[in-house]
């Protein structure tokens, strides 16, 4: 009886050590942009990453007095939509162990990247933008 017991607690032990080794991987979750001027809300999308506009630190137009909104979006058809609610992520898909890659729009500059994205600590979310062999990047922090 007391062995069972003892097994029981070592793969109970098991279970939640190995816990945190898991979610050290899971890039899903609300994260603070570098800058600290925007959430990002990162949620599985079927088998892809979609990454959401959840917070901005500034989120009114200081020119307008409304809610900031894409204005540096080329195409004017999408360029009133809000920033708040705003997709960030397409087609971002898994591509290999704790990577993540697919398209990432900016808004500052209303263009979209070549994107890979990757968990590089518990609390801590690499993303990069690249135009060809060009990357830059900032590491996004888990919001609390």
């Amino acid at each position: 009886m007391i062995w069972k017991l003892r097994l029981a607690g070592l793969a109970f032990a098991t279970l939640v050590i190995a816990q945190p080794a898991l979610a050290a991987d899971d890039p899903t979750g609300t994260w603070l942009t570098q800058a600290g001027d925007a959430k990002i809300k990162v949620a599985k999308c079927g088998a892809n990453l979609c990454g959401t506009v959840v917070w901005l630190k500034e989120p009114m137009d200081t020119d307008t007095g409304k809610p900031a909104v894409d204005n540096k979006n080329p195409n004017r058809a999408l360029a009133n939509r809000p920033i708040i609610g705003l997709q960030l992520f397409d087609g971002v898909h898994p591509d290999g162990p704790n990577k993540w890659s697919g398209k990432i729009y900016n808004a500052d500059d209303g263009q979209s990247y070549t994107s890979h994205i990757s968990v590089s600590g518990a609390d801590t979310l690499k993303v990069e933008g690249c135009v060809g062999a060009l990357c830059g990047g900032e590491t996004w922090t888990r919001a609390r």
